[in-house]
């Protein structure tokens, strides 16, 4: 429950503290005095979005803060500890700071947070009824979400909404393959051709460079071997009256050695020459067998300028440099090919996942329609009696279960229908007057609050468009809410404001210092409480009569 709020610097509200207690606790005071405005704070820290118009010094930030006491909720101990917030024993305290530049920040426990997270903890904490909210009784997932918390419905919601949202992603990821699955079949064909093309071609690495080399030789072939062979010749040669190298290198160093006999120095020479004529034999013998090799063959030249003629032609094609970006684009075609196959696969497998999740969402949503069918005739024999008892003795409250497209909450559609005469109940939405409005929604809400486990609820004259022993029935109606929770009722009837365990006073007074408006609310005592509620009776001038009046209300 909310135990503490502190508002500074917003709007008309200079700064305000007060404590709250458990119960129900009434909220009174002046049109325009500044009920909204509290209300309006509060709904910030319900994560509403901040208007920067409410920062009432622009030299300093608007902070709201509300204290609340969450020492038996253990969702609330279960949310911080998921979202990794630290926790205050039996306190959270959630904060929101707004800056005149727009800047809005949000705290639980001292802890920054998203809006997001402010939101999901203070939906777990608050329920602000205002007037507007009427508007929901037309609104189709409001009266389901009322039924499904009278069936306590909420944990096969979530396990609905899960498997909905798994299936949602699983189509999501269907429709992306389906269409990367239609790319490639629709340019399959072609993709096909253009591998086999290469694939045929047998590529592999280095190929050009060795084409280029032998066809560089295979061109030049008689040329170099006459070149050899002219050498080989110089080596040894085949005239009769010529010596070979080996023969003269081999007389030298034998001259040489004679020599060395006599000259020591000369036998190195001798040594030089016989090496020079062992090394002479070795380049003969390389000569000799590279002239042997040399093809001079136009066959083998024609094969060879054909094969480079068709790789330079590939990489004409394929827009490649060398022969190692063509064999790139080769796999890479491949793997577009082989990737169709594995997308297949993976598809086949995504569709039976959602084949099942799709089962399995179907079963949950047959469980929660007929658990919501099972539920709905005492929820409607319930909130019924309670419309009756605000003195609509004849009305009829009905709850018509329909087919709704599969959704996160299941197959069905409800629909609220009402009538106040006994006859013909049509959509609610549509028959009832504002006072029956009000009447209906706060049966609803009376509900809701009960089995939502609601700890806190704010009801911003859910009694407007009634006024007598209506609005006394309504008051009692919202009193005994505040038996098993803690209730605020903003009004102007007495008859409700009577009905509190508490009585605040909202007021507008202008600042001596400034001249400017301030709002401040203060608890009311005992005596202040009579004259409040006389006022209300009679309006500014007291009466006798009124003072006896409000005590009479009071002491009822």
């Amino acid at each position: 429950m909310l135990t503490h709020l502190l508002i500074t610097n917003y709007a008309l509200i200079d700064s305000l503290e007060i404590d709250f207690k458990r119960g129900l606790t009434i909220i009174t005071g002046e049109t325009g005095a500044g009920k909204s405005i509290i209300l309006g704070a509060l709904s910030l820290i319900l994560g509403e979005r901040a208007d920067l118009k409410v920062v009432r010094n622009a030299e300093a930030k608007s902070v709201i803060e509300a204290t609340f006491n969450v020492e038996s909720n253990v969702e609330i101990g279960d949310f911080l500890e998921q979202n990794d917030i630290e926790t205050y024993g039996t306190e959270c305290i959630l904060r929101r700071e707004i800056s005149a530049n727009g800047r809005s920040r949000a705290f639980v426990n001292d802890s920054p947070v998203s809006v997001q997270i402010l939101q999901d903890i203070s939906s777990r904490l608050i329920d602000i009824h205002s007037q507007h909210q009427t508007l929901l009784l037309s609104d189709r997932q409001f009266q389901l979400d009322i039924l499904d918390h009278y069936a306590g419905n909420f944990p096969l919601r979530e396990q609905c909404g899960e498997l909905w949202r798994g299936m949602v992603s699983l189509k999501s990821e269907l429709a992306t393959l389906d269409a990367r699955i239609s790319s490639i079949s629709s340019e399959r064909d072609y993709t096909e051709a253009r591998f086999r093309q290469l694939d045929e071609a047998g590529l592999r690495k280095g190929e050009l460079a060795e084409l280029e080399e032998e066809q560089k030789q295979l061109a030049n072939a008689e040329e170099i071997k006459t070149c050899l062979s002219y050498a080989e010749e110089l080596f040894c040669p085949t005239s009769g009256d010529a010596s070979s190298l080996d023969a003269i290198l081999k007389e030298a160093a034998r001259q040489l050695s004679k020599a060395g006999k006599f000259i020591p120095a000369v036998e190195d020479l001798a040594e030089r020459v016989d090496s020079c004529r062992r090394e002479m034999d070795d380049i003969l013998s390389d000569v000799s067998s590279m002239n042997s090799r040399v093809d001079v063959s136009e066959s083998r030249l024609e094969a060879v300028e054909s094969r480079m003629s068709l790789m330079y032609s590939l990489m004409q094609k394929f827009a490649c440099r060398d022969e190692d970006e063509l064999i790139a684009h080769r796999d890479s075609l491949s793997e577009q090919l082989f990737d169709s196959t594995q997308l297949e696969e993976k598809r086949s497998q995504i569709q039976a996942k959602l084949d099942a999740l799709s089962a399995e969402h179907s079963n949950v949503a047959d469980r929660l329609s007929l658990s919501r069918t099972e539920a709905s005739q005492s929820f409607a024999a319930s909130i019924q009696e309670s419309i009756r008892d605000m003195e609509l003795p004849y009305s009829i409250f009905e709850v018509e279960i329909l087919q709704a497209p599969l959704s996160a909450s299941g197959h069905d559609s409800v629909s609220f229908r009402f009538s106040s005469t006994g006859k013909n109940p049509v959509d609610v939405a549509k028959c009832a007057s504002g006072g029956e409005m009000s009447r209906i929604m706060l049966a609803l809400k009376s509900m809701m609050a009960r089995y939502a486990n609601m700890p806190t609820m704010i009801f911003d004259e859910i009694d407007t468009g009634v006024s007598g022993s209506v609005a006394d029935r309504m008051g009692s109606v919202i009193c005994a809410m505040g038996e098993y929770m803690q209730v605020f009722a903003i009004t102007h009837l007495p008859q409700v404001a009577a009905k509190g365990t508490a009585h605040y006073l909202v007021s507008k007074d202008i600042d001596p210092l400034t001249s400017h408006a301030v709002s401040k609310i203060e608890r009311l005592s005992d005596e202040q409480r009579v004259l409040e509620v006389a006022r209300m009776l009679s309006g500014s001038a007291l009466t006798d009569e009124a003072v006896a009046n409000a005590k009479s209300l009071l002491r009822s």
